[in-house]
Order: C-alpha cells, then structure tokens, then sequence
C-alpha cells in the first residue's frame, strides 16, 4: 500500500516538473514575441549531493547558490533519517 502511494507522488511530482517546463518555455516564447526584455536564466545539475551550477548572470547564479544549498541539505537529512529513526 505504501508503495503504491510513493510511486504516485512521485509520478504526479514528475508530471508537475514537466508541467512547469512547458509553462516556462511558452511563456518565454510569448515574452519574446511581444518584442521584450533580456533573456536571463541558469541551471543546476545535482549529482548526487553535489551541485554544478551555471547561469548568465550573476543574480541567477546567486538565486541558484541559496537552491542549490536548500537542496543539498534537503538531500542529506533525507539521506540520514532511516539511519535516525533506528
């Protein structure tokens, strides 16, 4: 039972990521169709607790710095609480 429940969040976590993507992308599309703005953005590949981050400016980067820790804690405490519930 509890198995089938993480499979379907995980699979509905999946689903709202590409949600996400495609709303990003057309949105874009429509910024730069009404003729605007500058294309800013950046990324972060996690590789286990390690993060690669890349960006095209410095607020970006910055913005992904503070994820890219959230994240790496986040994946630690998950990563330590079966061993603490013992």
């Amino acid at each position: 039972m509890a198995d089938n429940l993480l499979y379907s969040i995980g699979f509905l976590l999946v689903l709202a990521g590409f949600g996400v993507a495609i709303l990003a992308f057309i949105v874009a599309i429509l910024k730069s169709a009404r003729g605007g703005g500058r294309a800013r953005g950046g990324g972060v590949v996690m590789i286990g607790p390690v993060p690669i981050i890349f960006g095209t400016d410095k607020e970006s980067v910055r913005v992904l710095v503070a994820l890219a820790i959230v994240l790496m804690i986040v994946f630690v405490a998950l990563t330590l609480l079966p061993i603490l519930w013992r």
